[in-house]
């Protein structure tokens, strides 16, 4: 934490509403001089105004984490004044929903692969080859539709005995919607 005093610099909001940081000032442990940008977007987009009184309203182990969010959503508002961190956060959900397609894609490929190899290797055992027990693959055991709702999930996770449901495997619970399109279904 930062300590303001007769010998220190002013702290970067005081230095910015040009007023003397006194030595109990409440922006001083959170509001360092060498970062005066961090002060800026949060007076920019919440007022000093509010953010003193949310501070004064919080417990002091609360008030570093509230800062850090404001000066986080702060700074995500000027860069998109229009969506702040839910742009953020609806790119990184299409983002985890492609990268599970592609996955998915993955892993059904795999699985074909593996059933074709296993068919490969029944078809030279039935009919007299000699099969090496070495190449021979297993099919994965698909998880059937009421496991995938319980979030069981199936296959290599499944051999494992995880005691709780993947989060990777719930199916129905898609954040933004069934097609994964769009940020957050309001109305404005």
């Amino acid at each position: 934490m930062y300590s303001s005093g007769s010998y220190n610099s002013p702290c970067a909001a005081c230095k910015f509403l040009r007023r003397k940081c006194m030595a109990g000032c409440i922006f001083a442990p959170y509001f360092p001089p060498e970062e005066p940008q961090k002060f800026a977007n949060v007076h920019k987009i919440f007022g000093a105004s509010n953010v003193t009184k949310l501070l004064n309203e919080l417990l002091p182990h609360q008030r570093e984490d509230a800062v850090n969010s404001l000066a986080y959503e702060a700074e995500a508002r000027v860069r998109d004044p229009v969506y702040g961190c839910v742009g953020a956060i609806s790119y990184l959900q299409r983002q985890v929903h492609r990268l599970q397609k592609e996955l998915d894609a993955a892993n059904a490929d795999l699985i074909r692969r593996g059933y074709d190899t296993y068919n490969t290797n029944n078809s030279n055992s039935s009919s007299g080859g000699m099969v090496d027990p070495l190449n021979t693959m297993q099919v994965p055991i698909q998880p059937s539709t009421a496991q995938r709702q319980q979030g069981l999930g199936g296959g290599f996770y499944q051999s494992f005995g995880i005691p709780y449901p993947l989060p990777w495997s719930n199916d129905h619970h898609h954040v933004n919607g069934p097609e994964g399109e769009g940020g957050g279904g309001g109305n404005m």
